[in-house]
């Protein structure tokens, strides 16, 4: 029984892929995310909520430390999302032993990549764009000298930020991956595959959100940047089927 992993091919033609699949699967997701984002900055959106959040909690961050958001949410959120990775690693070991599994090996693969690819993103970028929490700012009295813009720079804020994107965040919007995971096996699945990347997101989102540690907009770009990635990655997967799951002739309900 072999165990090796399968060979990615890439092919020169686009009849892997549907018409129309580029632009619902990336051109409308980025120009929603682009309407939203601007929205959220320009009109104080994201003050806005924060203000909001701030306020309810008297003035103070007082969910910050809760056993709830910090202990459940937070801590509990990543063993969870971390155990979830090791499941499909398991799954995919136990597929590349199995030859009634054959089937499953490609979908548990790409799952396994997709989720690390779309954290591991985030997290780069978060090291990257020095962008402040709400905590850090004076404005929900935080130690910086003044209340600085959402998207401020290091230079701007005058100290480094790791809170863009959400790296929290990630850990739930990786599951994203499972709505292509689904069209490499069972398309009619991928909705429900969606349903749960985006809500377990929404969760750990949500839950940083209420402990200060970041604003809406962090969040909205966690969900792109692992949307974007779990994309690239079933294309490449796609693209090396000789016998695309995709196309114009599947049965009808299958087609994104």
């Amino acid at each position: 029984m072999s165990t090796s992993l399968p060979v990615l091919r890439f092919r020169d033609d686009a009849s892997a892929f549907p018409p129309g699949f580029f632009s619902r699967h990336l051109l409308v997701p980025l120009a929603l995310a682009l309407l939203c984002s601007a929205a959220l900055r320009q009109a104080g959106g994201d003050l806005w909520l924060a203000d909001a959040i701030f306020d309810l909690e008297g003035g103070r961050w007082i969910l910050r430390e809760h056993w709830f958001t910090s202990g459940v949410i937070h801590q509990g959120g990543k063993w969870a999302s971390a155990l979830g990775a090791l499941l499909v690693l398991g799954a995919y070991a136990f597929a590349a032993r199995r030859h009634d599994w054959r089937h499953l090996r490609q979908p548990l693969l790409y799952l396994a990549l997709a989720t690390a690819l779309g954290a591991g993103s985030v997290s780069l970028l978060k090291s990257l764009t020095h962008v402040a929490c709400p905590w850090d700012l004076a404005r929900y009295g935080g130690p910086q000298a003044t209340a600085a813009p959402v998207y401020a720079t290091r230079e701007a804020a005058g100290a480094a930020g790791h809170c863009f994107p959400a790296g929290h965040a990630s850990a739930g919007y990786a599951w994203v991956a499972l709505y292509f995971a689904a069209l490499l096996w069972r398309p009619r699945w991928r909705w429900h595959g969606l349903a749960i990347g985006v809500a377990t997101g929404l969760l750990f989102g949500a839950g940083q959100q209420l402990r200060g540690a970041h604003f809406l907009s962090h969040d909205l770009w966690t969900l792109v940047v692992c949307w974007t990635m779990s994309l690239a990655l079933y294309c490449v997967f796609v693209r090396d089927q000789p016998h695309p799951v995709m196309s114009p002739a599947s049965p009808p309900g299958t087609t994104p």
